[in-house]
């Protein structure tokens, strides 16, 4: 088996599999510094240890085989909170990153999945800026000024692919990548829907508002939070429905339905109705209190009582292929030129058994019709 072999593909491949190079260079039984020659093209290796670094590493041996693929730039993920989390956790999460665009491109090719329809708004910077660019979003997407029924669906809906890297979603929090069509990243270990929908709404804001621009100082993130505060609840229906404190007290029989209905944390709902200046900022301490006082602060009282949501286009674009096309998950693999278990890595969720089930049960998805 001769290939061209291209060094890169060996390193995206370690780093998606979290390992170092010398524990990389330990089980294929080599030195720590041949291993980073072969990344850096100083060494190509023979075929039979490009079948062991294979074996290895959950690909092909073809995986390795040189292309000209333009990596996607660190400037084209936002991050948030990573600062506080190893450099290896943000590396790990760039290559899930690279190989999730290389399945979505093949996707795109086979599929027509929902046209991407978010607009670059590269000139807001003021929050009077964040609000209209939220409003021409609702105005554009025709969701009029009512709750947000999932947020999940509405990002897939203009375009995103929404899912979970498995096995790090713990160590990171929401992230997105900005690709040709746009990749949101969600943390599973956040057991608020609340929380999730906000951070959803957030990455839709670096979408929009940031293109092209490093994300993940303390502006741009602000910028963030407001627009998703901002989609999921306007500020006219904020100024026409928020349930205004009784003399100095806050109304939390009106809060817990106002959150309900909008499906926005209490938290949330307080930060926006200081940010409208419908609270003083004393009433908003007080309320930021309460919540802490009452072990609301993680996780809220009312948070059982929204219903989960959970990304499906990624689950239903690998269905419709199979049902449609013959194309099933092990031949997904093979044209990723990765095996079995790290594509089920790749999309977080257990493709076999989704096949499985989607064909005993004669289920047609419904979602996106073929090419």
């Amino acid at each position: 088996m001769d290939i061209t072999f291209n060094g890169a593909e060996l390193r995206l491949a370690r780093v998606f599999n979290g390992l170092s190079l010398e524990e990389v260079a330990e089980r294929v039984d080599k030195t720590r510094q041949y291993v980073h020659k072969l990344e850096t093209g100083q060494a190509a290796p023979t075929n039979q240890l490009l079948e062991h670094l294979a074996s290895v590493l959950q690909v092909e041996p073809s995986f390795f085989a040189s292309a000209n693929v333009l990596m996607i730039g660190e400037e084209q993920f936002h991050f948030r909170k990573l600062f506080t989390t190893k450099a290896m956790i943000k590396q790990v999460t760039m290559a899930r990153g690279e190989l999730l665009d290389r399945l979505v491109t093949y996707l795109d090719r086979e599929l027509r999945l929902p046209e991407v329809r978010m607009p670059e708004i590269s000139n807001a910077h003021t929050h009077e800026d964040v609000e209209r660019a939220a409003e021409q979003c609702r105005q554009e997407w025709e969701l009029g000024l009512g709750p947000i029924t999932n947020m999940h669906r509405l990002a897939e809906h203009v375009g995103a692919i929404v899912t979970t890297f498995q096995s790090i979603s713990k160590e990171v929090d929401a992230l997105s990548v900005a690709v040709k069509r746009p990749i949101i990243v969600r943390n599973e270990a956040k057991e608020s829907v609340c929380r999730q929908r906000f951070d959803i709404g957030h990455e839709l804001g670096h979408f929009i508002l940031h293109s092209g621009i490093s994300t993940g100082d303390r502006i741009t993130e602000n910028q963030a939070n407001r627009f998703s505060s901002a989609l999921l609840i306007p500020r006219a229906m904020m100024m026409k429905l928020f349930p205004k404190p009784r003399a100095s007290r806050l109304d939390w029989i009106g809060l817990r339905e106002f959150k309900l209905t909008w499906k926005v944390s209490k938290a949330a709902i307080l930060y926006r109705a200081r940010q409208l200046e419908l609270l003083t900022d004393e009433q908003y301490k007080t309320g930021v209190i309460t919540l802490r006082r009452t072990g609301e602060a993680t996780g809220e009282r009312e948070d059982h009582l929204i219903p989960a949501e959970h990304p499906e286009l990624l689950a239903r674009s690998l269905g419709v292929l199979a049902e449609k096309k013959g194309v099933y998950a092990s031949q997904v693999a093979s044209i990723l030129k990765v095996l079995p278990p790290l594509l089920q890595e790749i999309v977080g969720f257990d493709i076999t058994s989704y096949e499985r089930n989607m064909l005993v049960a004669h289920q047609r998805p419904k979602l996106y019709m073929v090419a």
